[in-house]
């Protein structure tokens, strides 16, 4: 029984003596950096924003998010590898983060290996919407169309190896369709694209397309996740006519690999604290974003089986980025 409360003492003496570092390095001493490896108006962009402007009142420091975009999120996700591992840098990612590997012939960094995972933050389904002017109205009837139409139809995609690309492509897999897809730089301009009927189709988020379809600018056909959403209760989940489909896009945080223990702790910690804040639930509610908040670990077990279970989609496919 001593030995046991020595080992508690011991244990807790040396969190406290954590702690005592971050009050002594004053961490945070200088505002963070939080990278978005996608253009403006996507879903990853919002979520850091959403984070970013409410971090700063459980962390004391300013947080700043820095739009790095290009190659599917290789680039800004290369830049948070290479950074300093002091918790200044962070990188907000999404599925490509695991997929890209298996998309691109060579990666400037390693998923697995070079990142240490801080945060699930939240989860969303996405959307399957067409333009007014596609004579669907379900996704039964859009997979018909496809059939007659082969290789004549397209839907819009924030980039090669993106969420819409592989929300796009698992729905040929499964629906035996072959629509064609028309690469954008980034979500907005693929939501953009889509609005004036410039592509007919469109897989994406669904906080990002929504509204759009409330206003009759878009036709929701089906919505990516097991259920349906209370916004939108009419459109059903494109499981209910093709069954095995389900997509959800997730949002993550990263930091460097040898980021101290310490530093991801508190970094976590704040971060909680930041998600669990009444009007920040409501502002991820309200955007159809569920609320995660995961420790670690968690995330960490999490991304491993995202990356198992996109490399066996995109290898069956046979999707190249390049």
């Amino acid at each position: 029984m001593k030995k046991a409360l020595l080992r508690i003492f011991c244990s807790a003496a040396a969190w406290l003596a954590a702690g005592a570092v971050w009050v002594q390095d004053g961490f945070p001493a200088k505002p963070i950096r939080m990278i978005s490896p996608f253009p403006a108006g996507g879903s990853v962009d919002l979520v850091a924003r959403l984070i970013a402007a409410k971090l700063p009142e459980f962390i004391g420091q300013q947080v700043v998010v820095e739009n790095r975009s290009g190659a599917s999120g290789n680039i800004g996700t290369e830049a948070v590898a290479r950074a300093a591992p002091d918790g200044y840098t962070v990188l907000v990612n999404t599925i490509p983060f695991v997929a890209n590997q298996f998309l691109y012939s060579k990666l400037p960094y390693d998923p697995l290996n070079d990142f240490i995972p801080l945060m699930q933050i939240s989860a969303s389904p996405s959307l399957l919407a067409v333009h007014p002017s596609v004579p669907a109205r379900s996704v039964k009837e859009l997979i018909a169309l496809a059939k007659s139409r082969p290789g004549e139809l397209n839907y819009g995609s924030a980039g090669p190896a993106t969420n819409p690309h592989i929300a796009g492509e698992l729905f040929n897999l499964l629906g035996k369709v072959n629509i064609q897809a028309v690469h954008f730089k980034g979500g907005g301009p693929a939501i953009i694209a889509a609005i004036s009927g410039e592509v007919g189709i469109l897989f994406t988020n669904f906080a990002e397309t929504s509204e759009f379809a409330r206003a009759g600018r878009l036709r929701a056909l089906g919505v990516s996740g097991t259920t349906r959403m209370p916004t939108l209760p009419d459109v059903p989940t494109i499981a209910e006519t093709l069954p095995g489909y389900e997509f959800t896009t997730w949002h993550g945080m990263w930091l460097p690999k040898n980021t101290p223990r310490t530093i991801v702790a508190l970094l976590n910690d704040r971060l909680r604290k930041t998600m669990a804040a009444p009007d920040q639930q409501k502002r991820f509610r309200d955007r159809g974003l569920d609320v995660i908040a995961s420790s670690p670990e968690e995330f960490a077990a999490f991304v491993q089986s995202e990356h198992r279970k996109w490399g066996r989609v995109i290898k069956e496919r046979g999707m190249k980025a390049e």
